[in-house]
């Protein structure tokens, strides 16, 4: 996949897309191959920190100690105190906790704690804080420029299925911001899946209510159709020597058969 593809099969989905009333996302959908999800080291779990907007507002909650409680209240859309991880015990209200927010924040020092409470529901659901994209942080953290990295930053996450669906933008961005962000994304995955390109199969965009278009699909059309062409048989020719020995030996044979029975 080039920039070049992108932008074509953009400007095709948006002359293609009806007018709704109200502003859809660009997601994108990567379909992988090559990958045994049974085996930990080719599964993908990672982020990628897009240069704009991912074009919707993600939903922060933190886990956190005394220390960074009064800022994790200011910063944060929700914040839950150690104190009050007790209450979650209850499987229930984690889970609806889990589905309520998009990424979680934890405070290092208290992650066993979380670990205990929050790591059977929030686990399967891939919501437990991830080191990787800093979302655990130490007692003294400035949670601010945490919160505005994480508005940016999307999913590279396979679960039960060889595919990864992830928001990249939205109708109300410029285009190229948007081709910037689907680049951005795919670069990260080449690094982190386990063949890198070789992994992808396919990769398709689509806004919320429209149908998904395959990048590059025009150009892998002209691509095979010129392959067709060169590969295309020519038309026969008259009949090689040793079609015509075998053709010629048949009535042959006949008249011989036909010269012995009138003797």
């Amino acid at each position: 996949m080039n920039k070049e593809q992108v932008t074509q099969t953009l400007k095709k989905l948006k002359e293609d897309s009806k007018k709704r009333k109200f502003t859809q996302s660009y997601d994108l959908i990567i379909n992988l191959k090559d990958i045994d999800l049974k085996k930990p080291d080719q599964n993908i779990n990672s982020t990628a920190t897009l240069h704009y907007s991912k074009g919707k507002q993600s939903k922060i909650c933190a886990l956190v100690g005394p220390e960074l409680l009064p800022q994790a209240k200011e910063v944060c859309d929700l914040a839950i105190s150690v104190d009050d991880f007790p209450k979650y015990q209850d499987k229930k209200l984690a889970k609806k906790l889990a589905n309520s927010y998009d990424t979680f924040i934890a405070q290092a020092t208290i992650m066993p704690k979380l670990a205990t409470t929050f790591g059977r529901v929030f686990g399967p659901k891939g919501k437990m804080p991830n080191p990787k994209a800093g979302c655990v942080v130490p007692p003294n953290a400035n949670l601010k420029p945490l919160y505005e990295k994480l508005q940016k930053t999307i999913k590279l996450q396979t679960k039960n299925d060889l595919i990864i669906h992830t928001i990249i933008g939205s109708e109300s961005m410029k285009d190229e911001e948007v081709i910037d962000n689907i680049m951005t994304a795919y670069d990260a995955l080449v690094h982190t899946a386990y063949s890198g390109k070789n992994n992808i199969k396919s990769i398709f965009l689509k806004l919320t209510m429209g149908k998904s278009f395959l990048i590059g699909k025009e150009e892998e059309t002209e691509k095979t159709s010129k392959k067709d062409k060169k590969e295309e048989p020519k038309e026969k020719s008259a009949k090689s020597p040793k079609e015509k020995t075998k053709a010629e030996e048949k009535p042959a044979k006949k008249e011989t058969k036909e010269a012995e029975a009138k003797k």
